[in-house]
């Protein structure tokens, strides 16, 4: 699903480098498309057919573009498809790896060695359904939202995180805020702690969310794995992206780890419609994206190469005006797919 916005010009972008570098380690993909997104809203007043989960289901995996415009609502765009699908599909793990690349300096001082992964908590806590409005229009108008958090919720991707983080340099920084909040985070602590006690090679630390926010820009090398709630991920996710160098570069999964249901790849950037359609948007978020979905479908050696021709064209000095370069996404996409193995072009 291309989605809307830039999705449509970078996902193309990375279906044909992923299809370059499945060629090369001789297997194929079998893409189906879906054109839902806003368009589909504008025709039909939803984001996806009623049937669209059930036809989602029956594939291997989702690779989505972005969803968003400047006319529908946000809770529109996101609810009516992003959301349904990682609830629907049991996504409870949005995972976020953030380092800065060759050719791709920081903005931040001491962030060049940056390479953290952030597990953000994807399908409860401060983003639940729970709550709503009274008094619509009126002076005592009404707001309510409630924050659900589970152990069973709480467990699962504090254990992802852990086993994660035994694979890499062994921390754990667990993201609070149980001196404000004080029913959820404290719990959150204290099923963090449960869940990591007696872990071999796992390091936990906890600190607090604005704490957090300013340790990333001071000290960004200090990280390892970062597990978060749901709303705290989503911000220090786009914050360390920044902090790389770029929210363009980087990607998500949505993963369900049991593999019971499909997982979902996306670009952490939005569908940014004050560039759409100018042929300058950044395509390294999604195929990054689409590299990892490779590896999740049984493909690291795939996933690596899509990951070192992007790594080497960035290296080379062909960046994205968002790197501070001049290529537009044709160009970077071009010099990416040489480097998989693709044929000049015939003039």
């Amino acid at each position: 699903m291309a989605g809307d916005g830039i999705g449509r010009e970078v996902v193309p972008a990375a279906i044909r480098c992923l299809d370059l570098a499945a060629a090369r380690h001789g297997f194929g993909l079998a893409w189906t498309e879906y054109d839902w997104g806003s368009d589909h809203y504008r025709r039909h007043g939803a984001m996806m057919p009623p049937d669209g989960l059930d036809r989602l289901h029956a594939h291997d995996a989702i690779f989505l573009g972005a969803v968003g415009a400047p006319d529908i609502p946000d809770t529109e765009t996101l609810w009516g498809l992003l959301i349904p699908i990682r609830r629907r599909f049991s996504q409870y793990v949005n995972l976020r790896p953030v380092r800065t690349l060759p050719g791709a300096p920081s903005p931040v001082r001491g962030a060049d060695t940056m390479d953290l992964v952030i597990v953000r908590e994807n399908v409860e806590g401060e983003y639940s359904e729970v709550g709503g409005r009274i008094y619509r229009g009126e002076p005592a108008e009404a707001a309510i939202q409630e924050a659900v958090f589970t152990r069973a919720g709480i467990t699962r991707v504090a254990a992802f995180a852990a086993e994660l983080a035994a694979g890499r340099r062994g921390l754990v920084t667990s993201v609070t805020k149980s001196n404000g909040i004080v029913h959820t985070m404290p719990f959150w602590d204290e099923v963090v702690e449960q869940t990591l006690a007696g872990r071999p090679g796992v390091r936990l630390e906890k600190i607090l969310v604005d704490a957090m926010a300013a340790k990333l820009v001071l000290a960004p090398t200090a990280f390892d794995v970062i597990v978060a709630s749901n709303l705290f991920g989503d911000i220090l996710s786009d914050l360390a992206g920044a902090i790389a160098g770029s929210i363009g570069v980087a990607p998500s999964a949505n993963l369900n780890p049991e593999r019971d249901h499909p997982s979902m790849f996306e670009p952490v950037h939005g569908s940014a419609p004050d560039i759409a359609g100018q042929g300058v948007a950044n395509p390294v978020g999604q195929m990054w994206a689409g590299a990892m979905m490779l590896d999740h479908l049984g493909e690291p050696a795939a996933a690596a190469d899509v990951v070192a021709a992007f790594e080497a064209v960035l290296a080379a000095g062909v960046r994205t005006p968002d790197l501070g370069g001049t290529a537009g996404t044709e160009e970077f996409t071009d010099a990416v797919a040489r480097h998989l193995g693709e044929a000049p072009a015939q003039r």
